[in-house]
């Protein structure tokens, strides 16, 4: 059996290292295709090998088609919106990521930008303190409990909504429940975004919503740029001045936002989320476990194409 990295950007070398290790010992041969330039180069890679780990890489249908052998694909990391599910269920192809790899990294990154934000983008000028603030946690995942956790470090007021998740399983953090978005944004002076991008988020943080913060609201967003309606955003900061933004990616709308509103805005130029050296390798590690346990027990845990 044949296990392909197919990464235009690479794994560290100590993710790579690892991950031939776990599949030496599996008996899977490793193949590795790092900085291709052309898609072409990944049509080839993936003809004949029985598994693939990938990062940002996009897995279309045309890599699919291309994969005569496929039996398993692993996006190393939570989001998985560049695997086209469709077409691997199509060819009875098993898609997973790998949930909570990445979740420290995005947390520690969303408390950063709330720390960047307070101090205006430590330009000159007064600053606010994240002490007393209450923050709102839009969807109560892997990332969402540890930015509770972080932020409770800095004595701030936990707030979220998820109505995917108990509310006892949020109390028991310390967390306090919301019972709707609306409640959420009227309620949080910081609002950090953790919700997937599909066919009902997609621009679901809107004007209407963002205008509900109180008083010096920042919003944070390390989820997907999609989630947001970049015109409703840019509307709210030309009429709220003392409104605030920071995101992990930068959105379409990026140059006219960093001119129109300099310390209120922030966008980072590649998502940022998961690039830390031990995020690159925690994930890398597990694809690979995932990948043997599926080849070898047929192991489906993390599969999101059911």
């Amino acid at each position: 059996m044949k296990a392909l990295i197919a990464t235009e950007k690479p794994f560290a070398m100590a993710a790579v290292d690892g991950i031939k290790d776990i599949f030496s010992k599996a008996g899977i041969e490793t193949v590795l295709l790092e900085k291709y330039t052309g898609v072409d180069e990944l049509y080839k890679a993936v003809a004949d090998v029985d598994a693939l780990i990938v990062r940002s890489d996009k897995v279309t249908k045309e890599v699919i088609d291309a994969a005569k052998n496929l039996k398993v694909v692993v996006r190393a990391g939570a989001g998985f919106d560049n695997l086209d599910l469709a077409a691997c269920t199509a060819k009875n192809i098993v898609a997973m990521n790998t949930p909570g790899q990445n979740s420290n990294a995005v947390a520690e990154l969303a408390l950063g930008m709330m720390v960047y934000m307070a101090r205006n983008t430590f330009q000159a000028g007064t600053g606010t303190e994240l002490k007393g603030k209450k923050l709102g946690i839009h969807a109560y995942g892997n990332v969402g409990k540890l930015v509770a956790k972080i932020a409770k470090g800095f004595s701030m007021e936990a707030y979220a909504f998820d109505p995917f998740v108990q509310a006892t399983d949020i109390e028991k953090d310390g967390v306090k429940v919301v019972q709707s978005m609306e409640e959420l944004y009227s309620t949080c002076e910081y609002i950090s975004l953790h919700i997937p991008a599909n066919d009902k988020t997609k621009k679901s943080i809107n004007y209407d919503l963002l205008s509900k913060m109180p008083k010096g609201a920042t919003l944070i967003n390390t989820a997907r740029k999609e989630v947001i309606d970049e015109d409703g955003i840019v509307k709210l900061m030309e009429t709220r001045s003392d409104f605030k933004y920071a995101t992990d990616v930068a959105p379409d709308c990026h140059i006219a936002m960093a001119q129109k509103f300099s310390a209120r805005y922030f966008g980072t130029p590649k998502k940022m989320g998961a690039e830390t050296a031990e995020a690159n390798i925690n994930a890398g590690l597990a694809a690979a476990n995932q990948i043997v346990n599926f080849l070898t027990k047929g192991d489906k845990t993390f599969q999101v194409n059911k």
